[in-house]
């Protein structure tokens, strides 16, 4: 029997002495490797600026922190999310308020943003849920019709395309993450990209303490050579050096990584596509976007969803679930009143959901091998 993990990280002996090399040398963090991976990951989108942190969601506070996001502001997101999309609200006193999924993308759905809009909203968070771009320029032209910021959480997204561009720099900050089941990774570590300057400085100081040690910046005259400031209160997000020289090597074969996944991918659909009962992931309908599969979720329509990730796992096939509606979530109830049937297409979601293999070292084989027990399961 095998023995099938939801997702597994891709690293090779290229990788491994990339990072060994960096341990070699003189700087260990805040040195030549981070400028150098920022560099790459804001050329590989075609955005100006890029900010790295310990964690993707430590880059999605500190854009929450770029965008203003203070004490009763509102930002507006899905429930079919990790946490830390809209937990990155709640650290700056902000108020996570949800918009429910586009049965048809599983991102929110775009006709339902403007009616939950209200004068305290300050931001919309999108999320390519899965890999699947989400059509931002409505959400766009309506933030800014209503002076509002979009940040794109694009954890899922790294080298999709979306109307012939890489996702990335169409939104205000874009959020990717590098957590060891994601495209490229860095053991742990995040990315802000954006186009916007004053965004780009406001989330280097947040990620330093607040800290600066630029004359230029300087609010009063230095003292010395040894002057910092302090100018706002920032956190320690720094990411290391060997981190970002793993994830410089990484970036270098996002492109076979990519190819891989959606070769997986549409080994799936033609394996899958005419068991009853089971929907499959959509497809971008425009030619010029496409989708980077970080996951490959399936909806088990008639079989009770337990069963079959039981059955699975019995199997050796180890699905996951993505995700538990955040607004279900104990802390979201009792903090903010949120219950069952607030999203009833989320919930739908979450309750036929399963998250089955999609990983770059999987093999023909083991794909097979999952297609024909999920058709064994449910023929």
């Amino acid at each position: 029997m095998m023995n099938i993990p939801y997702a597994r990280q891709w690293i090779e002996e290229e990788d491994i002495e990339r990072v060994a090399k960096v341990l070699r040398g003189d700087w260990l963090t805040q040195g030549p490797a981070v400028d150098a991976f920022e560099q790459a990951v804001a050329s590989y989108v075609n955005a100006k600026y890029c900010v790295a942190f310990n964690s993707g969601t430590a880059a999605l506070h500190a854009a929450m922190y770029a965008a203003g996001i203070q004490p009763g502001d509102e930002v507006l997101t899905t429930p079919i999310t990790f946490v830390a999309t809209s937990n990155s609200a709640l650290y700056l006193g902000g108020k996570p308020l949800f918009v429910d999924i586009d049965p048809k993308t599983y991102c929110l759905d775009i006709t339902k943003i403007e009616r939950a809009i209200t004068p305290a909203t300050k931001v919309i968070a999108p999320v390519d849920y899965a890999g699947y771009p989400i059509d931002i320029d409505p959400i766009l032209k309506m933030a800014r019709e209503k002076g509002l910021v979009v940040i794109e959480d694009a954890a899922h997204a790294l080298g999709a395309d979306r109307n012939g561009e890489k996702v990335g720099p169409q939104a205000d900050m874009t959020m990717f993450s590098f957590h060891p089941v994601k495209h490229i990774t860095t053991g742990e570590g995040g990315v802000i990209v954006t186009n916007d300057e004053t965004y780009y400085e406001r989330m280097r100081l947040f990620r330093t303490h607040g800290i600066t040690k630029e004359p230029a910046a300087f609010l009063h005259e230095a003292e010395g050579p040894w002057y910092y400031e302090m100018q706002a209160l920032g956190f320690n997000y720094r990411i290391t050096d060997f981190q970002c020289a793993l994830g410089s090597s990484q970036l270098e074969k996002l492109p076979r990584s990519l190819a891989r996944r959606r070769q997986i991918a549409e080994k799936y659909y033609a394996g899958l596509k005419d068991v009853e009962g089971v929907l499959l992931p959509p497809i971008p309908e425009n030619p010029h976007t496409t989708h980077a599969y970080h996951l490959f979720p399936v909806q088990f329509m008639r079989k009770d969803r337990k069963e079959v990730f039981l059955s699975l796992k019995e199997k050796g096939i180890f699905g996951q679930v993505h995700y538990i509606p955040a607004h279900l979530q104990p802390y979201y109830r009792e903090s903010y009143g949120f219950k069952p049937g607030d999203y009833p297409r989320s919930e739908a979601f979450y309750q036929r959901e399963i998250s089955i293999p999609m990983f770059p070292k999987m093999t023909d084989e083991e794909v097979d091998y999952v297609i024909s027990t999920i058709r064994e399961i449910c023929l």
